[in-house]
């Protein structure tokens, strides 16, 4: 069976209101990488070293990274040969494969919840990225699965942090655990975990500082949250998620090569997705940093953000040939 029927067997298992979001948010990346990887296979029948460098140009412009894109040419190059392949329009699904390969799209570790008990899942990242809006709409998720949340506005430096969280909570509906701008956020998680176990809620999410430019601060501070937890919930935090803006690309990916070297980073969230044509910075973290992306921020609404599936992010860049290749075998 063709790569592309698997992956339309494997997609139409899956909800149609999360197809659609992918689809959607990964609109302006479809268009700028897979419809002129299409452009250059339909100029150029002949699979050569011209049409190697042409195809690398795109995947490095798609922010694909060139240490991935190094690999994947090579790859190509090798599957050619061994499938014997002289069209060049037979090397999308191949392509197509190779990536979905990259994503490693047998593995989407979905978030770590707790077996037993409160689930609580730290968020770093730096000023700017969506990481308070990230926290409301993971809190909406939650609650809509009926699960009980609490927030911790544990960002207590950035003027108005505080408050935004504020906000979601209250479009949320969940309460948020606060102390006045510029305390100690050890003492505020503190606080946040007693709140959350005379509660009972199930799921804490905890807002944390992202200033890098003092990282030796930064991490100290997040080793005493850490500790603070800890002592509380011995099996916490669950998660410790970096939230990164993929609108940045390549500067996204050094962010999280600082952040996540000791920072104790487990999973990482990319947003605004939906606002880049430069999408491939997701295949670029999986294949660079040993982390995995667990959520994606795939647009404005409440509903957008959502768990990273590879088939999904793989079928909506190429859904247009997918629904190509159908037409075709049903012909």
């Amino acid at each position: 069976m063709s790569f592309f029927k698997r992956l339309k067997e494997s997609i139409s298992t899956k909800a149609e209101a999360v197809t659609n979001s992918f689809k959607e948010g990964l609109s302006k990346t479809r268009t700028a990488f897979v419809e002129r990887v299409e452009e250059l296979i339909t100029r150029r029948k002949k699979i050569d070293e011209e049409f190697y460098e042409e195809l690398e140009e795109i995947l490095i412009g798609a922010d694909v990274g060139v240490n991935t894109v190094m690999k994947l040419i090579d790859e190509l190059r090798v599957e050619v040969k061994k499938r014997k392949i002289e069209d060049a329009s037979e090397l999308q699904p191949v392509l197509s494969e190779k990536l979905s390969q990259l994503l490693d799209g047998d593995n989407n570790p979905g978030l770590r919840m707790a077996e037993s008990g409160i689930t609580v899942i730290l968020f770093v990242g730096v000023n700017g990225v969506g990481k308070t809006t990230t926290i409301g709409k993971l809190a909406h998720k939650f609650k809509s699965e009926g699960k009980s949340v609490l927030l911790a506005a544990g960002d207590t430096f950035r003027a108005g942090a505080i408050e935004q969280l504020e906000v979601w909570g209250q479009r949320v509906g969940v309460d948020v655990i606060r102390q006045q701008s510029g305390s100690d956020p050890a003492a505020v998680m503190y606080d946040a975990v007693q709140a959350a176990k005379q509660r009972g809620v199930d799921v804490l999410l905890c807002d944390t500082a992202g200033r890098l430019q003092n990282k030796n601060n930064l991490m100290e501070e997040l080793n005493k949250i850490f500790r603070v937890i800890q002592r509380e919930i011995p099996s916490a935090p669950h998660e410790v998620l970096l939230v990164l803006d993929a609108t940045t690309g390549q500067n996204a990916l050094s962010q999280a090569k600082l952040f996540g070297e000791k920072s104790g980073v487990t999973g990482l969230v990319l947003t605004k997705l939906d606002g880049t044509a430069k999408g491939g910075i997701v295949i670029a973290i999986r294949n660079e940093l040993n982390l995995p992306v667990k959520l994606v921020g795939l647009g404005e609404k409440m509903t957008d953000l959502q768990e990273f599936d590879a088939e999904q992010f793989v079928h909506a860049l190429f859904a247009g040939l997918v629904q190509k290749a159908e037409e075709e075998s049903e012909s």
